[in-house]
């Protein structure tokens, strides 16, 4: 009854948009359109300021980058640059770029642009580093410690010590190429205004609306010019909703489909269910700089007393699958034999006792009312409260907007933190320090890098740069190995889940393919009977 309820609210609530927005529903039935529903609004459509998956999704076909991945996999090939030589030492980078390529702009794409994209974000004394703020700038060229041009099509990068990761950063969205005239043009309005060299072009963003782009008919790789016409992109914060403009016809294309209607969909031959596992992982973030979760027994107590399977199980309902361990299992170096803490309650209460809390305690808890790759944020924060009641943690959750959720949450003082929040992570380039470094390692504490949990052990953060350090996979991957075990024992977090990626189209639309970073590709798609 209550699902029955909710759909016609979200009905109502879909014709509403309708003749509230009804040139936008006009201008989407223009042949050769595909609208996709995102859960949220786009933050920044800055390649180089973004942090987030619907930002990304709506800003990533206006790019290119030096390196690309392959379609559906991690595996690099040549982008702007045509090819590149490593030094022996592992130090020096000299990249030939692609000749003839123009930004959007009609400014062409160069050795100087080059210089231009990644000073800007690195070097505080550049001009335009005001222009926005960075927050991948030291995990993607934080090892940089010189970028020259060698002439007006190769660059050669100085690296400060050995970082085998950084070939496959190069095709990360923080590492695109922006027009340097544009930046000029715009200084911190770029984000609002994007001018790349990619397969799409920038038409218009009306925040709270949507997010218009349009063929690049002039596109430098003519086997990947577009052959739609516009993607448009909207955020519809709402799961129903956005399932509700599906089924009218309003949207093409949507993301994070609530799970019980999954099952319905795919049998519904309108529709087509595309998925594929995960590089991704949903955690509740513990504060491990402010008492009680500065102790480890607490960190412990609490990855007992959450009943994960549950949440996987009974809200998730197989769109994801249970997270063992603090990366992904589809990415190499995955330790098998690390294993998240089993539900057990009696052992929670056991070591909060220990700790000294027999009776509990009271913890602030933060969650989004939706997000990138957030799934279900507050069902399951209500699954993860019931939880802790049962030991005597009184876990007070507060619900924001996810914009100024992530404003909260990416912060310099631990302090400023509440005890617990929920955050998720979607791998950017396939390789394990994309989880472990960047996420747990105690050099990459606000602002430097994304370890919210303000987690540190000397021995991890040794055994992290020691594998950056080596070119070797398989002596990474022992590396990655031993890491995974000291960090399982410290509890940082509580690991849930890996989500499964999982979009639900139209069936006119064909040829699309999920890539394992989450972002859209949509310059091979084709619509049936349309032009």
């Amino acid at each position: 009854m209550s699902v029955s309820w909710r759909r016609v609210t979200a009905i109502v609530l879909s014709i509403l948009l309708v003749l509230a927005t009804g040139t936008l529903v006009a201008a989407a039935s223009v042949p050769g359109t595909i609208v996709v529903g995102l859960q949220a609004e786009p933050t920044a459509l800055d390649a180089h300021q973004i942090t987030d998956y619907n930002s990304s999704r709506a800003a990533m076909g206006l790019y290119d980058s030096l390196l690309r991945f392959k379609d559906g996999s991690t595996e690099l090939e040549p982008g702007l640059a045509e090819s590149w030589d490593v030094s022996k030492d592992g130090l020096v980078y000299t990249l030939r770029l692609r000749r003839g390529v123009k930004f959007h702009d009609g400014t062409p794409f160069n050795a100087d642009a080059v210089v231009f994209n990644i000073l800007r974000q690195i070097d505080p004394s550049h001009p335009y580093h005001d222009t926005g703020t960075f927050a991948y700038a030291d995990f993607t060229f934080g090892k940089v410690g010189r970028v020259e041009k060698v002439g007006d099509y190769t660059v050669r990068i100085t690296l400060k010590e050995r970082y085998a990761p950084f070939l496959a950063n190069l095709a990360m969205h923080s590492a695109s190429m922006i027009s340097p005239a544009a930046i000029r043009k715009y200084g911190k309005e770029i984000a609002k205004n994007p001018v790349g060299t990619g397969p799409f072009k920038f038409v218009r963003w009306v925040p709270g609306v949507e997010v218009v782009l349009e063929r690049n008919p002039e596109y430098w790789d003519k086997t990947r010019t577009p052959r739609i016409q516009r993607v448009i992109y909207r955020p519809v914060v709402e799961d129903q909703t956005r399932l509700a403009q599906l089924e009218a016809g309003e949207l093409d294309f949507i993301v994070n489909v609530p799970p019980d209607d999954l099952p319905r969909l795919r049998q519904d031959n309108r529709f087509q269910v595309i998925e594929q596992a995960g590089m991704h992982i949903w955690y509740v973030v513990l504060n491990n700089q402010k008492p009680p979760f500065n102790d480890p027994r607490v960190r412990q107590a609490v990855n007992y007393a959450i009943n994960r399977r549950a949440i996987v199980e009974g809200i998730l309902k197989g769109t994801g699958v249970l997270a063992d361990n603090y990366i992904p299992p589809v990415l190499w170096g995955y330790n098998k034999d690390v294993h998240a803490y089993p539900y057990d309650p009696a052992k929670a209460r056991k070591l909060l006792a220990e700790a000294g809390y027999p009776n509990g305690f009271t913890a602030e808890f933060w969650v989004p009312q939706s997000g990138s790759g957030m799934q279900q944020p507050v069902a399951m924060a209500q699954a993860i409260q019931s939880d802790l009641a049962r030991v005597g943690i009184r876990a007070n959750i507060q619900t924001f907007e996810w914009g100024t959720y992530l404003d909260k949450v990416f912060v310099n003082d631990p302090q400023q933190l509440p005890d617990m929040h929920e955050m998720s992570w979607i791998g950017d380039n396939g390789d394990p320090d994309n989880f472990l470094y960047i996420l747990l390692s105690g050099h990459q504490w606000p602002p430097n890098g994304f370890n919210e949990s303000f987690y540190r052990n000397e021995e991890v953060d040794r055994i992290l740069v020691a594998a950056q350090q080596t070119s070797d996979r398989a002596e990474r991957a022992k590396l990655y190995l031993k890491a995974q075990e000291l960090i399982m024992a410290d509890a940082p977090w509580v690991p849930i889940d890996h989500e499964t990626q999982i979009v639900v189209a139209r069936r006119e639309i064909k040829g699309f393919v999920l890539h394992p970073t989450g972002v859209f590709r949509f310059e091979k798609v084709t619509l049936e009977g349309q032009g």
